[in-house]
C-alpha cells in the first residue's frame, strides 16, 4: 500500500508592508518533482468602476496573518502539490504595484492552476483587508467593508 505524500511545503504565507514579487515567489516554490509552477500577480489597476485610480491603501485586521496562514495550510493539504506561497501587501500602493502574489508548484498543471485560483479566491473572500482607493479627481473611497 502506498503512503499518502505529506502536505506541500508552505514557503510563505503572510501579510506584509514590503514589496511583493510573483516572480520571486515562483522561484521560492520551485521543486525538482514539479511539472508546473503557476503564479498569480494581482496588481493595482488604474481604474475601477469607470473611474481613474491613482493609488490605494490596504488596511488589515490584526488577525490577517493568521487567516492567510490558515488558507495556505488548507490548500497545501491537497494531493499533487509540492510547494506554495501567498503574500498580500498592505500600506500605500501605486498603480502597477503587486497587491497579491501567489505561486504554486505541483506535479501537474491542473492541480497547480486549481490551487492558485482557490488561494486567490479564498484570500479575497476571507482575508480581513480593506481598500481605500484614491481616484484621479482626488476623491477617496473605502471598499471591502463589512
Amino acid at each position: 500500500m502506498t503512503q499518502p505524500r505529506p502536505s506541500a511545503v508552505v514557503v510563505r504565507a503572510e501579510v506584509t508592508a514590503d514589496e511583493v514579487s510573483a516572480a520571486e515567489l515562483a522561484q521560492a516554490v520551485e521543486h525538482r518533482a514539479a511539472g508546473a509552477v503557476v503564479t498569480f500577480d494581482g496588481m493595482v489597476r488604474d481604474h475601477d468602476g469607470g473611474r481613474g485610480v491613482t493609488g490605494l491603501t490596504y488596511h488589515t485586521h490584526p488577525t490577517a496573518g493568521a487567516v492567510v496562514t490558515e488558507i495556505a495550510a488548507e490548500v497545501a493539504a491537497r494531493p499533487g502539490l509540492r510547494a506554495l506561497a501567498v503574500v498580500h501587501r498592505v500600506g500605500e500602493l501605486a498603480v502597477g504595484e503587486t497587491a497579491l502574489a501567489v505561486a504554486v508548484s505541483a506535479d501537474h498543471r491542473a492541480p497547480a492552476f486549481d490551487a492558485v485560483r482557490d488561494l486567490v479566491e479564498e484570500v479575497k473572500r476571507r482575508l480581513p483587508v480593506w481598500k481605500h482607493q484614491t481616484f484621479a479627481d482626488g476623491s477617496r473611497q473605502w471598499s471591502n467593508l463589512a
